[in-house]
């Protein structure tokens, strides 16, 4: 976690993203803006959430993927604990899932990283005066699923659904094979058949899909939420 002092009359920036490169190059671009100054960093959910209670940045730039926790949980913490604090993820995930839960989450703006420079520095300017920010891309999903665009429904066993409530919570195979009585490799099963049924390559995303459709233990046929 890295933290500095602001110039006098700037709109204070907090990087949260757990590649190091990524910090270094958004620090380089912001710190070249005039108006603008970094006065925290952060690569993983714990380190963030102390830094943004620390240092009260304007905006905080948050990364989805983050070790700890995520970033929801940061949004989450940022919403309950820094209201003044203003979130624009900066993402490179254009999934409604990602989408949906982050604004559930209170983030002022989602933009995707292949924005350019001067859509950064615009987003971190509007988000600073109260404007939620939008990445064209992201809008266009949004839209698509505000017109009413159909999923297809996804049938998860109710033992299937036990599961990913639980990788929702953050727990790992292990976690969740002691809770639901079954053997590590009877879980690792049921997450890669989880994983298939919801077109996602990873537990994140599983967890995010959860989270948006408001999975908790129980058994049915999920559909979208709307």
């Amino acid at each position: 976690m890295h933290q500095a002092a602001e110039p006098a009359g700037s709109v204070t920036v907090a990087i949260i993203d757990d590649h190091a490169l990524v910090r270094a190059g958004l620090r380089e671009l912001i710190e070249a803006e005039a108006g603008l100054s970094v006065v925290g960093e952060a690569d993983d959910t714990e380190g963030a959430i102390a830094m943004l209670v620390a240092r009260h940045p304007q905006v905080a730039l948050v990364d989805l993927e983050l070790p700890g926790g995520g970033g929801i949980a940061v949004l989450q913490a940022a919403a309950q604990r820094v209201p003044e604090t203003r979130c624009l993820v900066v993402s490179a995930y254009d999934d409604y899932a990602y989408i949906s839960a982050a604004l559930d989450a209170a983030a002022a703006g989602y933009l995707l990283k292949t924005a350019d420079r001067a859509e950064l520095v615009e987003a971190i300017v509007a988000v600073a005066k109260g404007t939620t920010v939008l990445d064209r891309e992201v809008a266009r999903r949004l839209h698509r699923r505000w017109r009413g665009e159909q999923e297809p429904e996804i049938a998860l066993s109710p033992r299937e659904t036990d599961v990913l409530a639980l990788i929702a919570r953050g727990a790992p195979n292990k976690k969740i094979a002691a809770e639901l009585g079954l053997g590590i490799r009877t879980v690792e099963g049921y997450v890669s058949n989880i994983l298939a049924k919801l077109h996602v390559s990873s537990r994140t995303e599983a967890a995010l899909w959860a989270h948006e459709h408001r999975v908790g233990a129980g058994p049915g046929t999920i559909s979208p939420s709307r």
